[in-house]
């Protein structure tokens, strides 16, 4: 079989042709078209033939020995004169024509087969399987023929790539043929087997296979990024074809959620044509770590790729080995915990990835300043530069006056509607076909002399016509029914009525018709003129009334059709005038930003617009014509309403549903009218192409014209070849076909002639895209694989002067060499932007300057938004629209040229008809592209990923630019305009917005983003001496604050144990009652008095002796719920001399996890015995607990229920105040479980400190609701009753979750004027109780007593929370003033706590850039990058702080970040540890100032913060200082240098997407992970992957390594409320989250 000239689309190659004609049979299919033809002065065939050797060959493995032309001579030449038998069609799979070119898609072929040296590892992402089916849900269904869209989309034209009609092909061998007529369900079913992958199509081209002996089909193939099985030479490919792919599908299930694990395929390894599969070691791509197996049959396919093959990646040289992960070795993870886990295997392998080396490298620069700069793009001294001669504007021919041309458009239909009324003006085809209507002149004339009279009389009153001359009036007609348009057009033309044609509003929500309603009211449109279908098809309400569409003025929709419409008088008839300036009629365009703009187009315009048509087109009378295009808008109402009734023509129309049933009608039209002139788009040459048969009738000799109407897009030519191809056989002369540039501002800019017979035809430029991207014109040296072939649109319009002017800046005239806008000077163009003076003036008042300023014309020119240049013989070329346009890192690309190239990558069938929209975003002060593409029903998650993966490098290649993002979405989901292309700027939209639903995305931030700040590097410390004078440090007062000092003892202060303060007061006030315990309703479920209290812990304390058997100094563990056991157990311990420990209970819902905590502390304390209640001792011995840890493993259990009636002998007392009085254990924010000593002395102190800084006195009464297990809550709840007297009403946090508003209830019921609560619990209040504030009221909830409300946490205040619980509860009384934190940490359990006197807390806002570089820099409230930081409270009686450096340990300046330090009675003497760690024991409890103050013993605390002194005053008359907490320093990530706190990052994600309500980040490997939980349904996880990353580059210059989406409740949290980021670090990587959704971006 001989192979025609152009390469097959999914072609297989030469050595593939037999083994091609057995799997097909002698189907025609299989046969070619030939695409570029010599006739075209293009290039010979034999020219074309080394053009492409010369183009692909350098990518093809050489087979040794053999000499590369003899390839070429082994195969017969396919003469011009034997080609001709090849002009067959064959489809052209799922992608529009338009957008196709044959070396372009050999480029992109090529340009993959090169990446297949250096593979990339792309970890595919984890998807819960719900997600996994949802995709391939609707996936075996027939493809449908009818159109995938129409690219006249809005505005955005031919953006909208959404063309090309499905056919599918594929399947069988090779090539990618498609069926005769219906495709065979037969077939059908065949490819939902073969679950469509890649191996179908293989690229191999003709030359390639030849010069590498046969055996290089496989490598002209894409890379095959992720999965391939081995390399099979050329002609095994195709036999084994079938085989394989069952085999695939036998082993792979089509839904495997785990991802399989790849191979890839050894690159251009295969020797001396040996077809023997060959594996090398090194090219193994990563191993899929999702689903490891242990018995791994070939250890090579686990081995991730470290380094990059060396280039020419032969056999021997590259087979080293390379180091394994996965499951071979145990990973080590950061700290060197080794870790075995796909997770992490999978981050390794990202990490791995992320090594290559990036393209433009960061440029080294520092500057020590709080600003972070910004990486600006510095010009290339190499980049090309426009060299030529600047450019002269170029002048159309003459506008000739005919001596006939009427005076006026309603003129010209006067004319020929009176002199001849039976001449037919349009025919109408329905969608079978046949003539629905023929509409005359002379009833288009009288039809719209009644329009125009019903227009002005018969609407509103005599008094108040609705319709005055003048007006603007909508005019909604679907596309079928041209004939009641033109009627309704007219009509308005000769009421003097300005029509504004919209499209037909489907729903009342449709892509952009809200914006078409802005255009509308702007308009002042009152009346919307309709036909009689198209208004009992608009949405009614029950009334039967058309309600108001989103965003549309109110208007009176009329329907002026001949029934409807009353006979205008006989003595009324429309005034006729010559053209003059007003408006004739006002045409939408749709602007890159979805924003809806009005082009006014004047009377004179409009027929001067006509009359230049005319004489390029050389109308002439009565001709018939063709029309395929919308004829609302642009080149089809222009051609086919305008010109066509001012040469009285005869259109026939054919309706974009006619086009969905057969694509074929507009060339049977053609034949059968005889027609002189045809308009087509290129999808329209592309669909007929699809659909032909060999039909015996066609003949279009009678063509003399072809208008392509999109010819200004780059990609039209090739639609415009394979055409011409396959049609000239049927008469259609190469010379009709005229490409045509337009725009709405400018109208026809430039319009092909038909050529005279016999002359040359125009050249094409063969362009280098690099240039383009530099915006200066290269011609291309055939070596570059990124060309961009273009043809010319003829030369300027007749009466137009036409120029180029650079795109940025002032309008200076372009170089020759040089790619600019286009402007011309003509009055027929548009005259203004409806109603927008200032856009206007820039787009239709233009004065090109040349180089010395001086303007070349004193008329205006318009812009037309097309990018291109003139070429020689005054021809011009369009290169691109302004608005497709995508400025990244200074680089112009254009966005049909990236569709073009995504559309070229195989599986080219893996695009759902073509549609694929590429728009930019910006990100971190530079555009970023992004590629969203509607995926094939039946594409499986492999074959996404693959080609995802393919088009990356495509792009890659060919534009040298990243790609940001590429997401994938399901057919038929983006957003599409009313005739079907694809709505790009509400696609933008959504996807901005987080609501495309995407079904794979793939970000590659760190591939594309490069302007990040550079890394910082630490400065060295300056050294004491010179700081430190005095009390200044660096020029400033030291930074250090104490609370007031003790003040004089009282009388229960003599004390020094608290067990002797509650033997007083039980004789003292033995009926005061210290402690109230609510439940759920709010009732008292128990209370304490002093002497109760003191009975019930005797009683204990004798247990203790008895039962227990205990030592003075022994540990015991309580194990208590929140409540009153809990307190009487404490003070018994105190009474036997043994040292208490609280214990959280386990959680009798979550025993498995809760329990070996328990145990844990337990053990760690060393505890001898456990205290509990008999419900808890029962649940210990549960089946549940037994499972979780072994019954006898816990020591002694002694349930303090029944309490004997019998007293200790003798209560101890403690010999020292520096013993120990009781062990406090917590988990910190990191995991760590950490216990310390509280001594009685601190004991003591801390309440006293406490009692001072809250002024309690036995007649308070104060409400906690906290967890009385660590810290100040569990001080609070026990001890400080005890010691102030005053009674403390008990509220388990627990009970909040039945009634989340017994906090608040009871605060007001016992008029409590101080309360204290957990992060938790005001959150449950804000969240259960915020739609409840009045039915609170209503219930007399009064908080206006509460003078403070105290959270107690251990972290940096969360100032949103207290904020909107302030705000929330306002209306209950509380005040705002009153709602503060306090702040504690382990080595001091409260070190602030805002109390009853002294300033309100203060807030500044500091600039986060700033603290990332350990410094603090106040800022404007509102001003960028700015973080509100609320004091932490006031800092308590009896402690002291300062500010230190945590490496150099130096005091700081005031102001400045820095660990803080405390100092005070209270510290706690140390931590209780199994192993005595001394080290640390020291350094967080007794560390001395390196310079200064050498003496004072001070506890570190691990937080950073700063001290500020205020312009308030303390109770004691000094100057306030507030400390600020900024955050933990074991929580702080360092990325690039530089500090980062978590809770920062997680405020930005969580406001990023109403459904993202909870957040939690950590770091792996220098990987920033982001977790976050997800309210709403599975299918919007993907949506979040690329918001996350925007918000993080954006706000925190950090790219995002992994974004997992989990469900809501997975981010850990403690009783504090505080997120535990290691456990959940932990549980991803041993992969127990059970994610939704893991993204890992590139």
């Amino acid at each position: 079989m001989k192979r025609a000239a152009g390469r097959q689309r999914g072609g297989g190659s030469d050595a593939a042709a037999p083994a091609d004609r057995g799997q097909l049979g002698s189907s025609s299919s299989c046969r070619s078209i030939e695409i570029q033809h010599d006739e075209e002065g293009d290039i010979t065939q034999k020219g074309y033939e080394k053009k492409r050797s010369k183009l692909i060959g350098a990518y093809f493995p050489q087979t040794p020995g053999m000499d590369p032309s003899m390839g070429q001579e082994r195969r017969t030449p396919v003469t011009p004169s034997s080609s001709s038998r090849y002009n067959r069609r064959r489809s052209s799979g799922s992608r529009d024509e338009r957008y196709r070119s044959d070396v372009h898609t050999e480029a992109v072929q090529a340009a993959l087969a090169k990446h297949k040296e250096r593979k990339m590892a792309v970890p595919m992402p984890s998807k819960r399987r719900s997600l996994v089916v949802q995709t391939s849900m609707d996936a075996y269904t027939p493809p449908d023929t009818s159109s995938g869209s129409e690219g006249e989309g809005q505005g955005n034209g031919d953006e909208d790539v959404g063309d090309g009609e499905e056919e599918d092909g594929g399947g069988g061998g090779g090539t990618s043929s498609s069926r005769e007529g219906s495709i065979s369900m037969e077939h059908w079913i065949s490819r939902a087997v073969h679950s469509s992958t890649t191996t179908t199509s293989s690229t191999a081209s003709s030359s390639s296979s030849t010069r590498s002996g046969g055996s290089g089909a496989a490598a002209g193939r894409l890379a095959d990024v992720l999965a391939q099985h081995v390399h099979i030479s050329a002609q095994q490919h195709l036999r084994h074809h079938r085989h394989h792919h069952r085999h695939k599908t036998g082993l792979l299930s089509h839904l495997s959620l785990r991802k399989r694990r790849r191979k890839a395929e050894p690159a251009g390894l295969v020797q001396n044509g040996n077809s023997e599969p060959q594996r090398s070691e090194n090219h193994s791509a990563p191993p899929d770590v999702t689903g490891y197996t242990n018995n791994t049959a070939n250890t090579t396919a686990d081995g991730i790729q470290v380094e990059r093959a060396p280039p020419g990646g032969g056999g021997s040289a590259a087979q080293r080995q390379t180091p394994k992960y996965g499951n071979a070795e145990l990973m080590e993870t950061g700290d060197g915990v080794p870790v075995s886990s796909r997770v992490s295997a999978k981050i390794q392998q990202l990490v791995n990835t992320l090594k290559r080396p990036k393209r433009p490298p960061l440029r080294e620069f520092f500057v020590d300043d709080f600003e972070e700069l910004l990486e600006v793009q510095q010009p290339d001294p190499n980049l090309p530069k426009a060299e030529g001669a600047q450019m002269a504007a170029m002048r159309g021919e003459q506008l000739g006056v005919v001596t006939n041309w009427p005076p006026s458009l309603e003129a010209a239909l006067q004319r020929w509607g009176t002199i001849s009324p039976k001449a037919p003006c349009l025919t109408t085809m329905d969608t079978n076909g046949k003539p629905l209507y023929v509409l005359t002149y002379g009833k288009l004339w009288s039809r719209s002399v009644k329009v125009a009279y019903n227009l002005l009389h018969k609407l509103g009153t005599k008094q108040e016509p609705l319709v005055r001359p003048g007006d603007r009036v909508a005019l909604v007609f679907p596309n079928n029914d041209p004939g009641a348009f033109m009627t309704a057009f007219y009509g308005c033309l000769l009421a003097e009525v300005v029509p504004v044609p919209i499209e037909v509003p489907l729903t009342r929500k449709d892509a952009g018709s809200q914006q078409i309603g802005f255009l509308l009211g702007s308009c002042g449109v009152t009346v919307v003129l309709t036909s009689d279908a198209c208004h009992k098809g608009l949405p009614k309400t029950p009334t039967g009334e058309i309600p108001q569409f989103k965003g549309w003025p109110k208007v009176l929709w009329f329907v002026p059709e001949s029934k409807h419409l009353s006979k205008p008088p006989r003595d009324w008839f429309p005034q006729i005038k010559d053209a003059n300036q007003d408006t004739a009629y006002i045409e939408y365009k749709t602007c890159k930003d979805g924003g809806v703009l009005g082009v006014t187009v004047t009377r004179t315009a409009m027929l001067t617009h006509c009359q230049a048509l005319t004489q390029s087109c050389s109308y002439t009378e009565a001709e018939t014509i063709v029309n395929v295009l919308d004829f609302k808008k642009d080149v089809g109402l222009w051609h086919a309403v305008l010109t066509s009734v001012m040469n009285m023509m005869h259109v026939i129309s054919i309706p974009y549903a006619l086009m969905k049933v057969n694509p074929l009608s507009w060339i049977q039209k053609v034949c059968q009218f005889k027609a002189k002139v045809a308009y087509v788009k290129s999808r329209d040459m592309h669909w007929a192409l699809v659909a032909h048969r060999d039909q015996r009738d066609v003949n279009l000799s009678s063509l003399r014209m072809l208008v392509v109407a999109d010819g200004s897009n780059p990609w039209s030519i090739s639609s415009c070849d394979a055409f011409l191809n396959v049609f000239q056989t049927k008469g259609l002369r190469p010379e009709v076909v005229c490409p045509c540039a337009s725009s709405p501002e400018a109208l026809t800019v430039a319009i092909r002639r038909p050529l005279e017979e016999g002359a040359t035809p125009p050249s094409r430029g063969v362009l280098s895209m690099p240039g383009l991207s530099h915006g200066v014109i290269r011609v291309d040296s055939e070596e570059k694989l990124s060309v961009l072939t273009l043809q010319d649109v003829g030369s300027v319009m007749p009466g137009a002067l036409m120029c180029v002017v650079k795109v940025e800046g002032v309008p200076q005239l372009c170089k020759t060499d040089e790619i600019g806008e286009m402007c011309v000077c003509t009055v027929a163009t548009g005259t203004s932007y409806y109603g927008l003076a200032g856009m206007t003036k820039n787009t239709f008042e233009v004065f090109p300057v040349s180089n010395n300023g001086t303007p070349i014309s004193e008329f205006p020119f318009t812009r037309t938004g097309l990018l291109g240049f003139i070429g020689p013989a005054g021809l011009i070329f369009v290169a691109g629209k302004m608005d497709g346009l995508m400025v990244v890192g200074g680089r112009r690309h254009n966005a049909d040229d990236i569709v073009a190239t995504a559309l070229a990558v195989e599986p080219m069938k893996f695009v759902y008809r073509g549609r694929i929209a590429v728009f930019s975003i910006t990100v971190l002060h530079d555009e970023r592209i992004v590629v969203v593409a509607e995926q094939r029903p039946d594409s499986t998650e492999e074959d996404s990923f693959q080609w995802m993966s393919r088009v990356l490098q495509a792009i890659d290649s060919i534009h040298q630019v990243g790609v940001y993002c590429l997401a994938l979405v399901s057919s038929n989901t983006l957003p599409k305009t009313p005739l079907g292309g694809i709505h790009l700027s509400e696609a933008k939209q959504l996807f901005l917005e987080g609501a495309l639903h995407p079904c794979n995305v793939l970000m590659c931030p760190h591939t594309c983003v490069t302007n990040l700040p550079k890394p910082r590097q630490k400065q060295p410390e300056i050294g004491p001496a010179s700081v430190m004078v005095g009390n200044l440090v660096s020029g400033k007062r030291i930074a250090q604050a104490s609370g007031r000092d003790l003040g004089q003892i009282e009388d229960n202060d003599q004390f020094l144990f608290l067990s002797e303060v509650l033997q007083w007061r039980a004789q003292t006030t033995p009926d005061h009652i210290l402690y109230t315990l609510l439940n759920s309703r709010g009732a008292i479920a128990s209370s304490l008095t002093c002497v109760q209290l003191h009975k019930r812990a005797e009683k204990i304390a004798a247990v203790l002796s008895e039962r227990g058997h205990l030592q003075d100094g022994d540990h015991v563990a309580l194990v208590y719920p929140p409540g009153i056991d809990l307190i009487a157990a404490f003070y018994g311990c105190l009474y036997a001399g043994c040292v208490p420990i609280t214990v959280r209970p386990p959680h009798p819902q979550n025993i498995a996890t809760t329990l070996p905590t328990v145990k844990m502390i337990v053990e760690v304390s060393r505890s001898v015995c456990v205290m509990t209640t008999q419900l808890i001792c029962k649940l210990l011995r549960s089946k549940e607990a037994l499972a979780a840890v072994d019954i006898r493993t816990w020591p002694p259990v002694i349930d303090t229920d029944d309490l004997p009636k019998k007293k200790p002998p003798l209560l101890y007392k403690p010999s020292n105040p520096d013993t120990l009085a009781y062990l406090d254990f917590s988990v910190s924010t990191t995991g760590m479980l950490a216990g310390v000593k509280m001594s009685h002395t601190a004991t003591s102190a801390f309440c006293r400190s406490i009692k001072l800084q809250c002024e309690l006195y036995p007649s308070r009464e104060v409400a906690i609701c906290l967890d009385p297990y660590c810290g100040l809550g569990f001080v609070l709840w026990c001890l400080c009753s005890v010691y102030s007297g005053h009674q403390s009403i008990l509220i388990p946090p627990s009970e909040l979750e039945v009634n989340p508003a017994l906090w608040l209830s009871a605060v007001s019921q016992y008029k409590v004027r101080d309360t204290f609560c957990s992060y938790s619990v005001m959150e449950l209040c804000t969240k259960g109780l915020g739609l409840q504030t009045d039915s609170l009221k209503s219930r007399g909830v009064d908080l206006s007593r509460v003078r403070t409300c105290v959270v107690v946490a251990e972290e940096r205040p969360r100032i949103a929370l207290t904020q909107s619980f302030s705000k929330l509860f306002k209306d209950l009384g509380l005040h705002p003033r009153a709602v503060s934190t306090s702040f504690g940490c382990r080595v001091n359990l409260a070190i602030c706590l805002q109390g009853t006197s002294g300033p309100d807390p203060t807030t500044v806002f500091v600039d986060m850039r700033a603290l990332r570089h350990d410094r603090v820099r106040l800022v404007e409230r509102g001003s960028p990058h700015s973080l509100p930081l609320m004091e932490s409270g006031k800092i308590l009686p009896g402690v002291r702080i300062i500010i230190a450096n945590p490496e150099t340990k130096g005091p700081m300046g005031e102001s400045h970040l820095g660990e803080i330090w405390v100092h005070s009675g209270h510290n706690a003497s140390g931590y209780f540890t199994v192993y005595g760690d001394e080290v640390l024991q020291s350094d967080h409890f007794s560390s001395r100032l390196s310079f200064g103050d050498t003496q004072t013993v001070w506890a570190r605390t691990g937080y950073l913060g700063f001290l500020r002194r205020t312009e308030l005053t303390d109770a004691s008359g000094e100057r306030h200082d507030a400390l600020y907490v900024v955050g933990a320093l074991e929580e702080a990530m360092e990325l690039r240098g530089m500090r980062y706190h978590p809770i920062d990052i997680e405020t930005s994600v969580i406001r990023t997407h109403k459904s993202i309500t909870e957040c939690a980040v950590f770091t792996w490997t220098n990987l920033l992970v982001v977790v976050v939980e997800l309210d709403g349904s599975e299918h919007e996880a993907l949506d979040l992957v690329p918001l996350v990353t925007n918000v993080v580059l954006e706000e925190h210059y950090l790219i995002v390594g992994v974004v997992v989406v989990v469900d809501i409740g997975v981010i850990p949290i403690n009783s504090r409320g505080e997120k535990q980021r290691m456990h959940l670090r932990d549980g991803f990587l041993a992969d127990q989250l059970d994610p939704i959704y893991v993204a890992y971006n590139m």
